[in-house]
């Protein structure tokens, strides 16, 4: 079912026209890789697009309402708030059948973002495997790193965890890491994501009590990230 990281070429990032999104796409998108943005809104998702193109002369970027975009890719990207989550997945479901979904979905709860609030389920990762399927493999990824970190060409200084239950999908992730200019790292099983997605409060926190906006975490004391 899943495509070798060698080969992969094209990536939709549903939820493109946002902060996180955008940032992801672009650095794919200098990278190399064939990127669909997709909105709810195509139109939003065009104008994206076409200022990305813009952007970055020669970069292969264009914006489709939300199932095209999944449609068009190799590897499909979620980058919506959790309220979001479910409709987008289900408006996008048939579009992942026997693709890789990577699922950045924090289940954040206004206004008290800086307090872990999980699902009953378990995690957003887990909801998302629920909701599309064992015709799609769902890994989880991204939820850690600032997207105005993300928008800057330069090393974000942070490092990625990714769950997954399929090693060799994990393995893809973590190449689109690399290609995105990210260290990446397996993280174990999809229920692990739970720690992932519960981390963003805390450094939603960290961010508000010291100042910043680029909290992030390294990790220590493992020979080389991904593999």
């Amino acid at each position: 079912m899943n495509t070798p990281t060698q080969t992969i070429r094209s990536v939709a990032v549903i939820g493109g026209t946002g902060a996180l999104g955008g940032g992801l796409a672009r650095r794919w998108a200098r990278a190399g890789l064939a990127v669909h943005i997709g909105s709810r809104d195509a139109a939003k998702a065009a104008e994206a697009a076409a200022a990305l193109a813009a952007a970055l002369p020669g970069a292969t970027v264009s914006g489709h309402a939300n199932p095209e975009a999944a449609a068009a890719a190799e590897v499909v990207v979620l980058t919506v708030p959790f309220a979001h989550q479910r409709p987008t997945l289900e408006a996008i479901r048939d579009a992942l059948k026997g693709k890789i979904l990577v699922d950045a979905t924090v289940p954040l709860v206004p206004p008290k973002v800086m307090r872990v609030q999980l699902p009953a389920e378990g995690c957003a990762a887990l909801i998302a495997q629920a909701i599309v399927g064992a015709e799609a493999t769902v890994v989880s990824a991204f939820q850690n790193v600032a997207a105005d970190v993300l928008a800057a060409d330069a090393d974000p200084g942070c490092d990625v965890l990714v769950a997954g239950d399929r090693a060799d999908a994990r393995e893809t992730v973590i190449g689109l890491a690399h290609r995105a200019g990210l260290r990446a790292w397996h993280a174990g099983p999809l229920a692990n994501s739970a720690a992932m997605e519960a981390l963003t409060s805390v450094l939603i926190f960290m961010n508000k009590h010291y100042k910043s906006e680029h909290a992030g975490i390294r990790i220590a004391g493992v020979g080389h990230a991904g593999g």
